[in-house]
């Protein structure tokens, strides 16, 4: 059985956009999206005992629900632009936008709707629900920004290096967006989730960013697979 040939590593390629392959990560990238927005609303401690340093929390760790599966969105923006490009990118940056736009304003008017006389959770509905705007404001001003550079930096490096150097390109642009992204998100949500000294929101910034990029690290050998077993399976990338 034939297999396509590996690209050239002085030469920058990217594949199109009208493939099933690029199809499937833009619905997991939505999916990852809307998902992590709704569960970043409860608030994550790890650990007990308080350790400070100054101001600034050590201990115990403050997270969201959202690192479990945030991360990934960076993950898959780094597939999509490594393979598809920044036009790519874009589309999916902003349909993921799109997406949970349309999940919020769900939220809000399904809680507006009139409650049904024998419904005893409309308290606990608005309890995990009702902060989800403030999150997804969040989210999205964060998302934009971080998914927008992590895309940016990581196809200006490939433009520089070509096929060379993946794992620099890969960590690099996530780094960047991930601090960018985390930063403006935390800003704005960390009251949403109870997060009112700037102690605790040092150690909440602190500890978002280390977690997303560790996770990053964690599955950069699956990442690796993925980018190489795309390249291969899409014609037009080595048109």
């Amino acid at each position: 059985m034939s297999t396509a040939p590996s690209p050239s590593p002085d030469r920058v390629r990217f594949a199109a956009r009208g493939s099933s392959h690029f199809d499937v990560l833009l619905a997991m990238f939505c999916v990852v999206i809307v998902v992590s927005n709704v569960v970043a609303t409860k608030a994550v401690e790890v650990g007990s005992g308080l350790v400070t340093l100054g101001p600034v929390q050590l201990w115990p760790l403050v997270l969201d629900g959202g690192v479990v599966l945030f991360p990934l969105a960076y993950v898959l923006g780094d597939v999509i632009s490594e393979v598809y490009g920044l036009k790519a990118a874009r589309r999916a940056i902003w349909t993921g936008f799109a997406m949970a736009l349309l999940a919020t304003v769900t939220f809000a008017v399904v809680q507006l709707l009139p409650t049904a006389s024998w419904y005893e959770n409309q308290d606990a509905y608005e309890a995990v629900l009702g902060p989800v705007s403030q999150i997804v404001l969040a989210s999205l001003a964060g998302y934009l920004a971080g998914q927008f550079l992590n895309s940016w930096v990581l196809v200006r490096m490939k433009q520089r290096w070509a096929e060379r150097r993946l794992v620099a390109r890969l960590v690099g642009s996530t780094g960047v967006g991930e601090v960018a992204d985390t930063l403006i998100f935390c800003s704005i949500a960390a009251s949403a989730i109870g997060i009112t000294t700037g102690g605790a929101f040092v150690n909440y910034f602190v500890m978002g960013v280390i977690m997303k990029v560790a996770v990053e690290l964690a599955v950069m050998p699956v990442t690796v697979r993925v980018i190489a077993a795309l390249k291969r399976r899409e014609p037009s990338y080595y048109a």
